[in-house]
């Protein structure tokens, strides 16, 4: 893949939506953003996207060789429609890849923000230079997305990687739709829940860290309980498919001094110890610019995959 080609990425979003032109490394040449609501409709506002993605490419004076999407499911990557995201009201059964080809005369990927987000941290992240990852999200919800043996798994349907689902407990808080699952234990919004259930007062994942930050033993024990539950799930993980590295983004990353010793520490006790001799546990390299090359990465693994 020659170092002039270029790429173009919309990451699509509940809050906002942008549209970035990138090269096959993953950077970022440049980048328009839009509240997602500046528009109506997934019509209207993939309209503006595309706009901004023609004036990108007359600034930059070249063209792009193919449009990846990244976007919260449920959806089919391989027919490029958007099913009915519960953070996208009026995005139902959007043809997205069809619209964008259509549009713009460029072949068009689409693939959940999950394994977008795994695909990113593995060709230019923490992931860079594996066979065998798995990408966790641990945002507002619980997504993974898998690497096996070089290439993104996907399953029969394209539902792989929904470990936020895989009940940890009878009880718990509810993630997913099912209480005590992984998502309701390791999640934003699950954390959220866990302290509405422990402290009586539901608290951000943000307040429950600068609470434990300033030694707050009730807050730390909250998330003392989620790190171990992420060692729980883990676990199952590591002895399922056997990865080199597990990177874990989001609330992970921006506070793994509550969550690495403690997840390890089940994971010891949990693991088949020739599978965690055999794994890192990693926090995103990418950080919080992570789904502008997440899209990006989703147009390039595109057209690797087309193309040879």
């Amino acid at each position: 893949m020659e170092a002039e080609e270029r790429f173009l990425g919309l990451d699509i979003g509940g809050t906002k939506c942008a549209v970035v032109l990138g090269d096959a490394q993953g950077r970022v040449l440049g980048k328009q953003a839009f509240a997602t609501g500046e528009a109506p409709g997934w019509k209207g506002m993939l309209e503006l996207l595309l706009e901004a993605a023609e004036r990108l490419q007359r600034d930059e004076g070249r063209r792009a060789r193919c449009v990846g999407i990244s976007c919260g499911g449920p959806l089919d990557s391989r027919r490029g429609v958007l099913f009915a995201p519960p953070n996208l009201p009026g995005w139902e059964n959007a043809p997205l890849c069809a619209h964008v080809q259509g549009r713009l005369g460029l072949a068009c990927y689409l693939q959940n923000d999950a394994n977008a987000c795994a695909l990113a941290e593995w060709r230019y992240g923490a992931g860079k230079g594996c066979r065998h990852m798995a990408f966790l999200t641990f945002g507002t919800g619980l997504g993974a997305g898998l690497i096996l043996n070089g290439a993104l798994y996907e399953g029969a349907s394209g539902m792989a990687g929904e470990l936020g689902h895989l009940r940890l407990d009878g009880k718990g808080p509810v993630g997913y739709n099912k209480a005590g699952s992984f998502e309701g234990f390791c999640s934003g919004g699950g954390l959220a829940k866990l302290a509405g259930l422990r402290l009586g007062q539901e608290l951000s994942a943000k307040e429950l860290v600068e609470r434990a930050d300033a030694g707050d033993a009730a807050a730390a024990g909250v998330l003392r309980e989620s790190a171990s539950r992420l060692g729980q799930g883990l676990s199952l993980l590591v002895d399922l498919i056997n990865p080199e590295r597990i990177v874990i983004g989001s609330v992970y990353a921006r506070a793994e001094r509550w969550f690495r010793q403690e997840a390890l520490r089940v994971m010891r006790e949990e693991c088949l110890a020739e599978s965690l001799a055999a794994v890192e546990l990693l926090p995103s390299a990418l950080g919080e610019g992570i789904g502008d090359v997440a899209a990006l990465a989703v147009a390039v693994d595109g057209w690797r995959r087309a193309h040879g």
